[in-house]
């Protein structure tokens, strides 16, 4: 089982990002599917989910409105759209895994990849 991200990369402050997670899920399906992100420092956070659909979506508050989560079940992808960006979203993002329905809790997910760098500058 894999959880693989890209798309991160070094932005101005305003800028937008679109990150990708391939997932080699049996049944993927079955996962609702969530990114987090760690900024140094500081605790994994959560940032937004999606449920096995897609038609049910999760968001910090930090990033309502600038960020869109998404998924495509035939090819086994979620990504993360993310405009509007500012020095405050530079992180880690990850992305994470679980069955059934999703949550916004780190410790609710039990399948993570290695996570990819988002670094925005001013």
């Amino acid at each position: 089982v894999q959880l693989v991200e890209s798309g991160g990369g070094e932005v101005q402050a305003g800028g937008t990002l679109r990150l990708s997670c391939a997932a080699s899920l049996r049944f993927f399906t079955n996962y609702a599917m969530a990114w987090f992100r760690q900024a140094p420092g500081k605790e994994r956070e959560f940032v937004a989910a999606i449920n096995w659909s897609g038609d049910s979506t999760s968001y910090a508050d930090s990033v309502e409105d600038r960020f869109i989560i998404s998924r495509d079940n035939a090819v086994l992808t979620v990504d993360l759209q993310m405009s509007s960006l500012q020095p405050e979203d530079t992180a880690v993002y990850y992305c994470a895994a679980r069955l059934y329905d999703w949550r916004t809790a780190v410790k609710d997910y039990d399948l993570w990849g290695q996570g990819t760098q988002v670094t925005v500058s001013s």
